[in-house]
């Protein structure tokens, strides 16, 4: 009893504050996230899991970094500074353990900031801070005519708001094996196409023997920005923007997780939600948003010339295979899945940084997440090899990783890539 009480008013308090204060937003007209706390909570019982899946409803007061891990039994939390009192308090009565990540999300924030000031005057692309979409696609431009001979671009479809959706083709030979890769998917996650534009600068410039190799053996379809009207207002307008800007019919809320949005097991098993204020909101149906929709049909134009998909996410340091929907089944090959994925594990632990990353399916290794792009490429068009790449780091920037780790976790992609293609290679899948 004393837990609906409880719950029952902080969801009022949410409510009152949700209506009387306005985020605060800066002179750019950008939403501020001053004093806001991300914890790291250690969920001990099923009475605390129910708890924590209640709280991250409440939108206004709450957002969710980083979903219930089922190997760590962690949760990473955003909470608003007004709420930070009733929060703890929750905690306490219900011996909640948690852990103080950040301190102040704006900090972190201006620090990004700062950094692109500091670079914005030079005329060279680098990968020194982070860039908007208008510059990825005015360097894109650049790279296209730079390589005529070897580079292709190509269109995916149109966003809602009517933006292109653009890509690279590098290829140096007709009949390469295919590999495909979709980056920043959520719009947050400004590591994956600050990662993704430097990969395609490597497999052109660099005169790295493995690295030319992967280049010149394999034809890449590369999508540097996917989500580009969630990435456009993740720079304009919030950071912490995560999903598509789609309206949602009969509510106020915005977007859609789009990928929740693919029809591969969509909404099963509860891993996503029927919550258009939720961060993993699936849409109101499957392929709801012309992203996912478009992105599906594109690869299925081009699903004979495809034998590895990649899609590029933070945080976590994770390499998750299928499934996402079920840890009750695996792939057939998912002995195959995991010799690869220790391949790509153990060159990156090999580097200076010693990062590790975990591996396995998305299910079994982090937690139920249905309607992915690679579970649908895996199931719907028989790409046998998929991973989900969850960059830097383990939680002390989450998605606002510094521009000077930039470097470091494009290193690392590296040499997991050349461990990833080499290991799916000697097992035949190319």
């Amino acid at each position: 009893m004393r837990l609906i009480y409880l719950l029952a008013t902080l969801v009022v308090c949410a409510s009152a504050a949700s209506l009387n204060k306005q985020p605060t937003v800066n002179e750019k007209g950008k939403i501020r996230y001053d004093d806001c706390k991300v914890y790291k909570l250690h969920i001990e019982n099923k009475l605390q899991l129910s708890i924590i899946n209640i709280i991250q409803n409440i939108s206004e007061k709450y957002n969710i970094w980083k979903d219930y891990d089922e190997a760590t039994k962690e949760i990473h939390i955003m909470v608003k500074p007004q709420e930070v009192k009733n929060f703890l308090q929750l905690l306490k009565v219900y011996g909640l353990k948690s852990e103080l990540m950040i301190n102040n999300v704006q900090e972190l924030i201006d620090v990004e900031e700062n950094a692109s000031e500091l670079s914005a005057d030079s005329e060279e692309f680098g990968w020194t801070r982070y860039y908007q979409l208008h510059e990825i696609e005015q360097w894109l431009d650049g790279i296209l005519a730079a390589y005529p001979t070897v580079t292709e671009g190509f269109e995916v479809g149109k966003s809602y708001e009517n933006r292109t959706i653009r890509g690279i083709k590098i290829s140096h030979k007709a009949g390469n094996p295919g590999i495909f890769i979709e980056s920043n998917i959520h719009a947050r996650e400004w590591i994956t196409s600050a990662t993704a534009t430097w990969f395609i600068n490597q497999l052109l410039t660099s005169q790295d023997e493995a690295v030319r190799n992967l280049a010149e053996s394999y034809d890449w379809y590369i999508i540097p920005v996917f989500n580009v009207d969630g990435f456009v207002y993740s720079h304009e307008k919030d950071r912490m923007w995560r999903k598509t800007r789609q309206p949602v019919e009969s509510n106020t809320c915005i977007g859609t997780d789009a990928n929740r949005n693919f029809d591969s097991h969509w909404m099963a098993n509860g891993g996503a939600s029927s919550n258009p204020c939720s961060e993993t909101f699936a849409g109101p149906k499957a392929f709801s948003e012309p992203e996912a929709d478009a992105l599906a049909k594109f690869v299925t134009s081009i699903k004979d010339k495809i034998n590895i998909y990649l899609s590029f996410h933070s945080y976590g340091q994770y390499l998750l295979s299928p499934y996402g929907h079920t840890a009750e089944e695996f792939p057939e090959n998912y002995d195959d899945i995991l010799t690869i994925g220790k391949a790509f594990h153990d060159a990156i632990a090999g580097l200076a940084y010693k990062t590790e990353y975990r591996y396995g399916s998305t299910s079994s290794v982090l937690y139920v997440a249905s309607g992915s792009s690679v579970d649908w490429v895996f199931n719907t068009l028989d790409v046998k090899i998929g991973y989900t790449i969850e960059y830097r780091d383990k939680g002390r920037y989450g998605f606002v990783l510094p521009p000077v780790q930039i470097l470091p976790n494009c290193e690392e992609l590296m040499a997991g890539m050349i461990a990833l293609i080499g290991k799916s290679k000697e097992l035949n899948y190319l």
